[in-house]
């Protein structure tokens, strides 16, 4: 089995939901995720975030998901860390 340990996200978002509630969201999306966001850019309607997502088993299609219901847009997958093997489990 392959896991997704680690993903790195170029995210646009708008200023509501803030970057707070945005982390929070994204951590509940599956069980010990940590998120990390960096604002890296504000406008006058949008946000540029850096999200780092790691856990043990990442859902990229429920991750992804999430940030199009808050009204974000994925910009690219900076960094993916994977395991497999016995590293997975």
């Amino acid at each position: 089995m392959v896991a997704v340990k680690r993903l790195v996200l170029d995210v646009l978002k708008p200023h509501q939901p803030n970057a707070l509630e945005f982390s929070q969201t994204l951590a509940g999306t599956g069980p010990g995720y940590h998120v990390q966001v960096t604002v890296c850019e504000v406008d006058e309607h949008t946000e540029t975030l850096r999200i780092v997502i790691t856990g043990d088993a990442l859902e990229f299609d429920a991750l992804e998901s999430a940030i199009k219901r808050m009204g974000g847009s994925l910009h690219s997958i900076d960094e993916v860390e994977v395991h497999s093997g016995d590293d997975a489990d």
